[in-house]
């Protein structure tokens, strides 16, 4: 696989993370460790029907201890962290820190073996960080002091996803096969976080059973296994200042499904992120071939 290959799929995990809002507003009532526990369930079953006439797959879940706090402690902190930013801060403000993971992963990835960072990352994933601002400008719900172990959270949550894309490259030897462990894994920890937490609130319709089967397959599935092969063959810059069209895909999704309004902030953060995408990706977009 060419890393051009590797960069497009996990492009494909930010297009499926993009529909993660609106998904989840369809699955109605449900809490949220309840939900992770159910559609990492299903993300996790969607990896083990790959290894179907694969025997070798099983394989891939003999790792070191080490990787296993990567992958979990990456998949399950991070939604951990967020959850919790959510149950105390103001939505906005906990999803503008949040969204300073994409950033993170331009910079850190400085400093993987035969990486170079250059001007053009930088000025990329800046531009998508002030269309990020100028995209949740116009949410913001005002400061409150009982909000800040939730902003913490969001802020640290930020720091865990960046951590564990960047590390991810670093573990380039895991097979992606094994992400289907971390994903059970992760499953479990919610499921118990749910019990201790939550009171279990199941879906009413059939779509937001559809919904929740679709979050698991999509956003909370296919997109962590797209998502590792970008990270660990693919141009991890250009995936990280490009995750900032997240937020705005997200946006434009929920407008199309009649949750949000249209507005002149989103119109020029949609210029400022798509351009910061195109700037950070000038070097796999102008390619010679």
């Amino acid at each position: 696989m060419t890393p051009r290959t590797a960069t497009l799929i996990g492009l494909t995990a930010i297009l499926m993370w993009s529909l993660l809002s609106v998904m989840t507003v369809a699955t109605g009532k449900i809490p949220a460790f309840q939900l992770a526990a159910m559609t990492f369930a299903i993300g996790g079953v969607v990896g083990l029907l790959t290894w179907i006439g694969r025997s070798e797959a099983a394989k891939s879940l003999r790792q070191p201890l080490a990787v296993w706090v990567v992958g979990v402690g990456g998949l399950f902190g991070y939604h951990a962290l967020y959850f919790l930013a959510l149950r105390f801060a103001p939505p906005a403000e906990a999803g503008l820190l949040n969204y300073l993971w994409p950033l993170l992963i331009v910079l850190f990835s400085s400093f993987l073996p035969g990486e170079r960072l250059a001007a053009h990352h930088i000025i990329g994933a800046v531009l998508g960080l002030v269309g990020t601002v100028l995209l949740f400008a116009g949410n913001t719900s005002g400061f409150a002091p009982g909000a800040v172990p939730g902003l913490i959270a969001a802020f640290i949550a930020a720091f865990v996803w960046a951590t564990y894309s960047v590390l991810s490259r670093r573990l380039k030897a895991v097979p992606t096969d094994a992400v289907a462990g971390f994903c059970l894994a992760t499953a479990v920890l919610a499921a118990l976080m749910h019990g201790l937490l939550e009171t279990t609130v199941w879906p009413e319709t059939t779509v937001q059973w559809l919904s929740v089967i679709a979050l698991g397959i999509g956003p909370v599935g296919a997109a962590f296994y797209a998502w590792d092969i970008g990270m660990k063959r693919g141009d991890i810059r250009v995936l990280g200042a490009a995750s900032y069209a997240t937020p705005l895909l997200s946006t434009g999704f929920l407008i199309a499904a009649g949750y949000a309004k249209a507005s002149a902030n989103i119109a020029i953060a949609a210029i400022l992120i798509a351009g910061g995408g195109l700037i950070a990706a000038k070097d796999m977009v102008l390619r010679k071939r």
